[in-house]
């Protein structure tokens, strides 16, 4: 099995309450675990590379800690996508 690294040097969550950045990172969380954990996914990212950057399309914002949870996770999909090869 092959093991994936992913480091987020600094997320920084400007205009967001406290509750509602937690928020962010609980679905940021929970969703990259899922993406990463998919074994096609896996099996596109066999091969050692790097991504420095990573610029994302917009993604809708709700308020609340529900909006904040899905803007993370929304923000983990287009991670993933942007990690393929």
């Amino acid at each position: 099995m092959s093991r994936i690294r992913v480091t987020i040097d600094a997320l920084t969550l400007n205009g967001f309450e406290v509750a509602d950045g937690r928020a962010v990172v609980e679905g940021l969380r929970s969703e990259l675990t899922r993406v990463l954990a998919d074994p096609l996914t896996r099996a596109e990212w066999a091969r050692s590379h790097r991504t420095p950057v990573l610029r994302l399309d917009p993604l809708p914002l709700a308020t609340g800690a529900a909006g904040s949870r899905n803007f993370g996770q929304g923000m983990a999909r287009a991670i993933g996508q942007g990690l393929k090869p």
